[in-house]
């Protein structure tokens, strides 16, 4: 069992909030930094938020979507072109933005919604940066339509070219599990599940873990319909 010493003695993970509204960004700070686990290294607005985050070098960024000064897609590519990039979450207050399709072409991990009850947000950032898909549950519908209706997929021919195991795995990626909660729960190890991950990349055309999830959703392979 794991003991709250233990948990001090590990690593943190590394955050950086970037938004444009300072009342945002200590608000985020207050709820992640009561956490043993979590870190907040970095808060920016959306200004000095290139130079901030690669000097802070964190794990997991909470990106604004929409700030006046900056684009928050723009940003988001620019953090995705370095070698070893952050993992990146869009943060928006509507639930039928209309940037979040773009964003998830663009290579975003998920989004949150500000309003996310707050318990909820430290889990959020620890499936992140485990790996995880993260899609706040009231706006996932619509960014399942908005995502794919712009990319012409085939879904259902693509996913035919999975294997039962890829399947497999690509539903619990869909369900928010890491690799590594991957592999315990199919009894592998985490290169096995890694391999496996490329390998269902290659076969839907797709570069993240969100893209391989909304087209196994609209091929019908998931037990149900997500919330």
């Amino acid at each position: 069992m794991t003991t709250p010493a233990d948990r001090l003695e590990q690593p943190r993970i590394r955050v950086a909030i970037v938004d444009d509204e300072a009342l945002v960004r200590s608000g985020f700070t207050l709820i992640l930094g009561a956490a043993d686990d979590i870190e907040v290294v970095v808060t920016s607005d959306g200004v000095g938020a290139l130079a901030a985050i690669r000097a802070a070098d964190p794990q997991v960024v909470l990106l604004d979507i929409r700030m006046p000064d900056v684009d928050g897609l723009h940003i988001l590519s620019k953090l995705l072109e370095a070698p070893q990039p952050p993992v990146v979450a869009m943060l928006t207050t509507f639930a039928a933005d209309e940037y979040i399709a773009d964003a998830l072409r663009r290579g975003a991990s998920g989004f949150i919604l500000k309003d996310t009850e707050p318990q909820h947000l430290g889990a959020m950032v620890r499936a992140l940066a485990g790996g995880a898909v993260v899609l706040s549950p009231k706006v996932t519908k619509a960014v399942v339509e908005s995502f794919l209706d712009t990319v012409d997929t085939g879904a259902p021919e693509l996913v035919r070219r999975l294997t039962d195991r890829e399947r497999d795995i690509v539903v619990l990626i869909a369900d928010g599990l890491s690799n590594a909660d991957i592999g315990v729960r199919l009894h592998v190890s985490m290169g096995t599940v890694k391999d496996s991950v490329s390998a269902i990349f290659a076969k839907l055309n797709v570069s993240t873990r969100v893209q391989a999830a909304l087209i196994a959703e609209r091929a019908g392979l998931l037990r149900a319909d997500l919330p």
